[in-house]
């Protein structure tokens, strides 16, 4: 069985208000990909911030006085700081540089996932009316989308309306590992696929039952279009996906995290 990712041509700079499903189906024609039962559409997460209007600009806003205290520590602007506390439901760890909390999406990661890469406003997008000497582009920061999973539910039930095709819509984010160097793509939203796939009672090859083994099936698909769409300005946000060894069946990002009881890190 082959899996095929295809990054997704002509995706237009995202703005606020933009329909994803709308310029998926768009570029998919483009692309000359004939959709599929069974197909999977994974989403970068700065896309889909951006449609849904999650972008704030640092100088709008007022750190408050634990802000404050914890940007000393970290070295870190005191208003991104901020966003991260509003974004957070706790902070397990700090060093200089970085921030290591519990999102309010339930996952652990950096800074609450909040980015500044890739984010200024398009050249012709207006400013907010902020006062004079406010609207510094370098200043726009993008927050993950509130729910994910349900993002993701709504473009891909305005895609299977419009086509008739019965797929799955994952959204990624990259992020860092407990274990390991390096940042990969991770599933932060998904929607018709499964997040993990339990093969305990399975039998290996020398017949072996298989007594532990839960494949997080979403994150190794995230990590695989991570590749194909790159970290940088590759501008490829969206990757068609044929060939998921796995049945589609629905799924939340709830399946993915782990039990506080169960996390030997915090």
């Amino acid at each position: 069985m082959s899996l095929i990712l295809t990054p997704l041509s002509n995706v237009p700079f995202i703005r606020h208000g933009d329909d994803l499903a709308d310029i998926i189906l768009d570029s998919l024609n483009r692309s000359k990909i004939r959709l599929e039962d069974n197909d999977i559409f994974v989403l970068a997460q700065k896309i889909v911030s951006k449609a849904e209007g999650r972008t704030v600009n640092l100088a709008a806003v007022t750190p408050g006085e634990r802000a404050i205290e914890l940007a000393a520590q970290t070295e870190k602007d005191a208003r991104l700081v901020e966003l991260i506390l509003q974004e957070s439901n706790s902070v397990l760890r700090t060093r200089p540089g970085t921030i290591i909390v519990e999102h309010k999406l339930g996952f652990i990661c950096a800074n609450a996932g909040i980015d500044h890469s890739n984010v200024a406003p398009h050249p012709s997008a207006p400013l907010p009316e902020l006062g004079e000497g406010s609207g510094v582009r370098e200043e726009y920061v993008l927050l993950l989308p509130q729910d994910p999973d349900q993002s993701a539910s709504n473009i891909r039930t305005k895609i299977e309306k419009a086509t008739g095709k019965r797929i799955g819509v994952m959204i990624i984010d990259s992020h860092g590992r407990a274990w390991r160097i390096g940042t990969e793509g991770v599933c932060i939203g998904l929607s018709g696929i499964p997040g993990v796939m339990d093969e305990r009672g399975w039998k290996d090859l020398f017949g072996y039952t298989l007594r532990i083994t839960i494949v997080g099936v979403a994150d190794e698909l995230a990590a695989a279009a991570s590749l194909v769409m790159g970290q940088a300005a590759e501008g490829t946000p969206v990757v068609h996906v044929r060939g998921f060894p796995y049945p589609l069946r629905e799924g939340s990002l709830k399946e993915l995290i782990r039990p506080k009881e169960q996390d030997l890190f915090r």
